[in-house]
């Protein structure tokens, strides 16, 4: 193996990290004898983190790579598996997930009927392809009785979500599977969760105030221009963003504590609120005309959304800062091959940031591509820009468990949740929280936690270490804690269901109640109605 580029990659919020912030990447955990092995599908943004969280954090090896994109797919196997003058090896690259699975049955056959020199197998799989295409990739890996990890969200719609449960639950006992709730595995949000619902730093939870900053590019970027920007061919923002925010809120107040064999404290009900309000024509400045692409606006030089400014100057992370990361590697998928000749990238970077539409752009065309040069005014996105989402809980005490606490309902009486996603903003996904509680109140903005004790009228900060700018650590977090459950099933012994619980910390039910919270909340939104939770789950969540 010879991995060369593996630095963090994704929207790591580098331009608002203090300076001098030291990122300490753990330690891998040892080498069993037969190391884990594992295929990635899809080697984009996320699909490259996991492969280098993978050599750089875990005791497995990527072994497989799936990504139509002949570039994409040649350069994470120079950089993950076979080395930069390496031979990529039978079974270890194709083109759709669908000859993987064509051809990993067959080499099963093979195997079975005792061929020699049978390239030996994957044990899991990361599915990190668009949103819109887990279901159907996950349903078709079910089959091959792999450990699977898939990027979140799970889906984009319940039903699809549902399917994906009903696929992977009879496969509980001899397989482990996570999905990319990111945030859990961060040493700053485990620290967390130990501080309020182990050590009672706060006493009882009442009330948790969560913001995620998307920052005000990044959006643009992912979420007007990109991949995201439309329901209709992906989902609300509040799934693609926002899904693993939702997560931890009901993590801290909805699963129970470690240890804990008491069943989860479900929620009462649920409203949201949310729209596009910035990103539309409407809000297009009079100095732009007609214009409909930054490179034929007479208003670019002045406007903060221009796409040279964002991806070509050095103002935030564009090509004349050296980057060759996200967003570049979106943009730009071949950047590296460029070297250090900006000029020739810068115009290959242009032709791309030229690309138009107009009315007479068949709507398939416009659907299937991103435009990173089209002004945010004039794009299609409908995804909002802006939203919240409260949740409340009722008392639900339990009468058996009355003796662990101070009174008698706990850590299940009343308390409320608020969350808000908000675009404009300078911070990066750098998102903070606000807990308060019976005894106390905690702020926490993804690298200090502080905690104001009223009992004793002390103040106490805490700085968890930083593993890497990728969620705070939490890409390494959830590869290497993945990892290390597929190796105890592999090497050691282990129950699959002991390995998940003790690992992955989360199961296929929490998966499914924290998507099925979020459109929940969509359905609040877009009825403009209070949602009662247990009648929703009951009528819309079935069999599970």
């Amino acid at each position: 193996m010879a991995p060369h580029n593996i630095q963090d990659e994704g929207p790591a919020d580098l331009e608002n990290e203090p300076a001098g912030t030291e990122v300490r990447p753990p330690t891998p955990p040892p080498m069993s004898a037969k190391p884990p092995r594992v295929l990635i599908i899809g080697a984009g943004s996320r699909g490259r983190v996991y492969g280098r969280c993978t050599l750089q954090s875990s005791n497995g090896v990527v072994a497989t790579v799936v990504e139509p994109d002949g570039y994409k797919r040649m350069d994470f196997g120079r950089n993950f598996i076979w080395g930069a003058q390496g031979t990529p090896p039978e079974g270890s690259n194709f083109i759709d997930w669908r000859d993987f699975i064509t051809w990993e049955i067959a080499r099963r056959e093979r195997e079975k009927a005792g061929e020699d020199n049978v390239p030996e197998g994957v044990d899991a799989a990361f599915v990190c392809v668009r949103d819109e295409m887990h279901h159907d990739v996950v349903v078709a890996l079910a089959p091959l009785g792999l450990h699977i990890m898939c990027e979140k969200p799970l889906a984009t719609t319940l039903d699809d979500c549902v399917d994906m449960y009903r696929a992977m639950a009879p496969h509980q006992k001899d397989k482990v599977f996570s999905v990319g709730h990111v945030l859990r595995y961060s040493p700053h949000n485990m620290m967390l969760r130990k501080l309020l619902l182990e050590d009672k730093a706060v006493g009882e939870i009442l009330s948790i105030v969560h913001t995620e900053p998307v920052g005000f590019w990044h959006f643009s970027h992912s979420y007007v221009r990109g991949n995201w920007r439309k329901e209709s061919t992906t989902a609300p923002s509040l799934l693609t963003k926002s899904c693993h925010d939702m997560d931890i809120i009901l993590w801290l107040l909805c699963s129970p504590p470690p240890g804990s064999d008491e069943p989860p404290h479900l929620p009462t009900e649920l409203t949201s609120t949310g729209s596009l309000q910035f990103f539309k024509k409407s809000r297009k400045p009079r100095a732009a005309g007609n214009a409909t692409n930054c490179l034929s606006c007479a208003h670019e030089p002045d406007c903060m959304y221009s796409s040279k400014r964002i991806y070509i100057s050095p103002r935030h992370q564009g090509l004349m800062t050296g980057n060759i990361r996200w967003p570049m590697s979106v943009v730009l998928p071949d950047i590296e091959s460029f070297g250090k000749d900006k000029e020739s990238a810068k115009t290959k970077l242009l032709g791309h940031l030229a690309e138009d539409y107009d009315e007479s752009t068949p709507q398939e065309k416009i659907d299937s591509q991103n435009w990173f040069g089209r002004c945010v005014f004039e794009s299609d996105n409908d995804v909002c820009d802006e939203q919240t989402v409260t949740i409340k809980w009722d008392e639900d005490p339990i009468p058996s468990s009355e003796t662990r606490y101070k009174d008698s309902v706990g850590n299940r009486g009343s308390k409320q949740a608020t969350f808000h996603m908000i675009a404009q903003t300078k911070k990066q996904c750098h998102r903070f929280s606000y807990v308060y509680g019976t005894e106390g109140e905690i702020y926490a903005d993804s690298r200090t936690i502080t905690i104001e004790d009223f009992r004793n009228g002390e103040t106490r900060s805490y700085k968890p270490k930083l593993e890497s700018l990728g969620h705070g650590g939490g890409d390494h977090g959830i590869t290497r804690q993945f990892i290390l459950a597929v190796d105890k099933v592999k090497n050691h012994g282990w129950v699959a269901g002991n390995a998940q619980h003790e690992y992955i910390g989360c199961s296929l039910e929490e998966i499914i109640r924290s998507h099925a919270m979020v459109f929940a909340a969509e359905e609040a939104r877009t009825g403009k109605k209070i949602i009662d939770w247990k009648s929703w789950w009951n009528e819309k969540v079935t069999g599970i």
